[in-house]
């Protein structure tokens, strides 16, 4: 009789709910032009939210870490909370969708987007090495098609074959990383690499080294951001937003995973490799920011700069590291997501590239538009009544904390640098006054995109929130962290 394994199937509902609602959405290439966009856009965003309800059920009942089929995938409260995180942005992001103008190929679309959101659920989760490239193929595959959808834009085209060549150096760095670690350790589980302990083995320090470069190619860390600006401006804006704070997301909680269970013994050499690149990364983003004109090459450098603060929570290696990095990516992803749908807005209004004077006066044209946006800056520069605030603070606690002052130092300064775009964003909204406005001769305001505006208000919602409900997000966070073998 053939043993079969035992499949514990809550743990994989959320990756299932996704697959499912992207098939439906598939389907839906079949039906009339006029229902076709709407049932892929729904089935999509049921996916999403069906999976964030089973993720968290998951946190709920996965007290204890356990490792699922044959080791290949673990069942804790760090994926579950990341899944949450994860399958929640997909929704927003379903909703800045809708209104973009798309020819065709609204089916695809949405399980495009549905099928890298499936693929980034399954992914933090991995266990080993094998899951883990499978899961980074996965999404990746989605986002490379999704960044060259609209093949119409010359500018789409050339981002995507950016994105797919750089991507897939990232990826095949990982790979053969992955294989020296396999050939040092003969072990594929990230448990069982770290019981082998081979302190001294050249093969497992590259293997390392080459697995953190890999990672570092998706969380968009310098001096492996170079895709990063020119991927972000070509890209349809809600898979720039997706992108900026999913893929984020799902690289760094893999990234923190990987390290702390898989390579303890090795934590002298990977916490400073980290806090270099966390250094590199903060000087980099914000100094380029400053030169950028394009808002959403703006955001992308600013998306560099967070990463830095976030590699700054997993440099210190420790619980406290842990959980900063996960109440950051709390407001992070909704300030991120608002921002670009914020952006999507102004840029469909004027059928153009939003550029920093493409802002001036939206303040008082667009009043609503205009609160959000300067919301999502001053919560990326760490204002109060934002999220923002509490995730750095925390950020450099843990880093104080692990003995890291100078890189806390960094993060005072490049905090301090950024406000001078950040701020400059909001000068631009407001750059001419309500009286000097005046009505268009013909034509008039665009149409009312009622589903946009729900995904910049749950934005809205979340980055304010996030720091008036600091405690029970805290909570949840150290619970998750406290999955790792710190």
């Amino acid at each position: 009789m053939i043993q079969t394994p035992t499949v514990d199937w809550l743990a994989l509902a959320p990756t299932i709910a996704l697959l499912v609602g992207g098939g439906i959405a598939l389907l839906a290439a079949l039906l009339p032009d006029w229902l076709r966009k709407w049932t892929a856009a729904t089935a999509a965003f049921a996916g999403f939210a069906v999976a964030a309800g089973f993720a968290v059920a998951v946190f709920d009942r996965s007290t204890t870490p356990q490792a699922l089929l044959d080791g290949s995938i673990t069942r804790d409260q760090l994926a579950a909370m990341a899944q949450v995180i994860l399958a929640v942005t997909g929704a927003a992001v379903v909703f800045a969708s809708w209104g973009e103008r798309r020819r065709e190929n609204h089916a695809e679309y949405y399980a495009l987007l549905a099928a890298a959101g499936a693929g980034m659920v399954f992914f933090v989760g991995a266990e080993n090495l094998m899951t883990l490239f499978l899961g980074l193929e996965w999404f990746s595959l989605c986002l490379y098609i999704l960044v060259a959808f609209d093949s119409e834009r010359a500018t789409s085209l050339e981002a995507g074959l950016k994105y797919l060549v750089v991507g897939g150096l990232g990826s095949a760095v990982l790979l053969f990383g992955s294989a020296l670690v396999y050939g040092a350790t003969a072990q594929l589980s990230f448990s069982a690499i770290a019981a082998t302990n081979p302190t001294n083995d050249a093969f497992l320090f590259a293997g390392l080294a080459m697995i953190l470069a890999g990672l570092a190619f998706k969380v968009s860390a310098a001096p492996f951001h170079m895709w990063t600006p020119d991927v972000y401006q070509g890209a349809p804006t809600s898979v720039t937003a997706f992108m900026s704070a999913a893929t984020k997301t799902a690289a760094l909680v893999m990234l923190l995973r990987i390290l702390v269970t898989a390579f303890p013994d090795q934590s002298d050499v990977w916490t400073i490799a980290v806090a270099v690149l966390s250094a590199v990364s903060l000087a980099w983003g914000n100094l380029g920011a400053l030169a950028q004109r394009d808002v959403k090459r703006l955001l992308a450098y600013s998306s560099i700069s967070h990463a830095g603060f976030m590699l700054m929570a997993i440099s210190a290696n420790s619980e406290r590291g842990g959980e900063a990095l996960l109440y950051y990516l709390v407001p992070y992803s909704a300030m991120s997501v608002g921002a670009f749908a914020v952006v999507a807005a102004r840029e469909r209004e004027l059928r153009r590239p939003v550029s920093l004077e493409s802002l001036a006066g939206m303040g008082w044209e667009r009043p609503y538009h205009g609160i959000a946006l300067w919301t999502f800056m001053l919560g990326m520069a760490g204002f109060p009544l934002t999220g923002g605030l509490f995730g750095k603070l925390f950020v450099f606690s843990a880093a104080y904390d692990a003995g890291e002052w100078w890189l806390v130092l960094i993060g005072v300064a490049a905090t301090a640098v950024s406000l001078a775009y950040y701020l400059n964003v909001v000068r631009w909204l407001y750059m001419r006054s309500g009286a000097e406005l005046r009505l268009a001769p013909a034509g008039g305001s665009p149409p009312r995109d009622s589903a946009l505006g729900i995904a910049i208000f749950a934005s809205f919602v979340v980055t304010v929130g996030s720091f008036f409900v600091v405690q029970p997000i805290l909570d949840a966070a150290g619970d998750a962290a406290s999955s790792l073998p710190f």
